[in-house]
């Protein structure tokens, strides 16, 4: 394997794998904290052993969290030197933050996991609290420094050199609060369907339904609200791509050609040669109107990107098309499940409503996967996009795809240990948490 691609395709699998277990670590405290505060004002135990199970699945995914996190920067030094000599001191700040707000969450899961019937009950809520502000604090700020390889400021870069270095203009770039918003509310969804549609497998098994039922609704409520949200934080970002990375905007939707009435491309089969999207279905104006809020305005497609700065174009098509796909699915039965709430309470233990939840278990991370695929490879030639070329930082180390299979070794294997204990923390439900 070429060093190159083997540099590119271990950070890809790191961060595939990391995404998910930071995504759970930052939005099942909040679920934790939300079932401990039930308990504490109505005093009933199934939210007690609910929050105590939770905590359980918490400090599992803070410490595979932890170990892949320190994996991957490890390989941000060791994979790209020349990125790191210049971006460190322009983007090290978030870094250095998110250090703080891991130590401050290990501290607070640490009074969390061990304060039971020795803290004062609500400074242990508060902790729980802490845990889950820490976690997404977390999240946010590794966010923003993969905000300004796709937006960067904060220095000036001449003749090769990077001057006037001003480290919190670089980590408050103008992606960063679009990037923060979209991963953010990904993260809910894909976390809060994950976490239902296990607890949805329960119910529809009958076993333990009064804790699987008060699991699932904590779950399955900002899962819901965060799907039908997630596709207005989606224009933003898709917005901010147009002005930003307009060659990551036209690979997304495999548009060519520059024009008036830019049409939209649902699905398709691009064709980077023939430059056309084959058995795509075209919706006239429909490009203009989301980048422009006008249905005429021009929309600059490929033709106006030199062939060596674009993107891999059916990469980046395939994965935003996923996304959006899955998305879509996910708003839609998120409204299902908020008028079954409303209007139509006897759907809720339906078995049919029940396997819509366990079919949609894993769709959450499916499409965040996707999403992270349109960030990253539509980036690319770009390490720093218009600054840094992926190829003018890759270390120049031999031998890296030895170091790819081993990583992917070891992130398999991590994996497969978080699914046994999550597997045996589920079947434990009976006989620890909810007797």
């Amino acid at each position: 394997m070429d060093d190159f691609i083997a540099a590119r395709s271990q950070m890809a699998l790191s961060l595939g794998f990391h995404i998910i277990y930071s995504c759970i670590g930052m939005v099942m405290p909040v679920f934790m904290a939300i079932s401990h505060y039930k308990w504490i004002k109505t005093k009933d135990p199934v939210y007690k052993n609910v929050t105590i199970a939770w905590s359980k699945g918490v400090a599992i995914f803070f410490a595979t969290g932890a170990v892949s996190g320190t994996m991957l920067s490890f390989e941000l030094g060791l994979l790209w030197p020349g990125f790191m000599k210049h971006a460190g001191p322009i983007f090290g700040m978030p870094f250095s933050l998110e250090g703080t707000a891991f130590f401050i969450e290990a501290i607070a899961l640490g009074f969390f996991l061990y304060g039971w019937n020795k803290l004062n009950t609500w400074f242990h809520w508060v902790t729980g609290i802490v845990v889950g502000v820490s976690g997404i604090a977390s999240g946010i700020l590794v966010v923003a420094a993969n905000s300004w390889m796709n937006s960067p400021s904060g220095f000036d870069y001449v003749n090769g050199k990077y001057l006037n270095i001003d480290p919190l203009k670089a980590m408050f770039n103008e992606a960063w609060f679009s990037e923060a918003l979209h991963m953010t509310i990904a993260a809910f969804s894909a976390t809060g369907f994950a976490v239902a549609g296990i607890h949805a497998l329960m119910i529809y098994r009958k076993q333990n339904v009064a804790f699987h039922t008060k699991s699932f609704k904590i779950a399955i409520v900002f899962g819901a609200a965060a799907a039908i949200l997630q596709p207005l934080s989606g224009d933003i970002s898709a917005k901010g791509a147009a002005k930003r990375q307009p060659a990551k905007l036209a690979a997304m939707e495999a548009y060519f050609h520059t024009q008036e009435y830019a049409p939209l491309v649902i699905g398709g089969i691009p064709d980077t040669a023939a430059k056309k999207v084959n058995y795509g279905l075209e919706i006239p104006g429909l490009l203009s109107f989301l980048v422009h809020d006008d249905f005429k305005t021009v929309v600059n497609g490929l033709d106006k990107i030199p062939v060596k700065d674009q993107p891999p174009v059916a990469i980046t098509h395939y994965a935003f098309q996923v996304m959006v796909g899955i998305g879509t699915l996910m708003m839609f039965i998120g409204i299902l499940y908020f008028i079954a709430l409303w209007k139509k309470k006897g759907w809720l233990n339906k078995p049919w409503f029940l396997k819509l939840f366990i079919i949609a278990t894993p769709t959450g991370f499916i499409a965040l996967e996707a999403g992270w695929t349109v960030t990253e490879v539509g980036r690319q030639p770009w390490i720093i996009q218009g600054v840094m070329r992926t190829s003018e930082a890759v270390t120049k180390m031999p031998g890296i795809q030895y170091t790819f299979y081993l990583f992917t070794f070891i992130y398999f294997t991590l994996s497969v240990f978080v699914i046994f204990l999550l597997k045996r923390q589920i079947e434990m439900v009976p006989k620890l948490y909810d007797k």
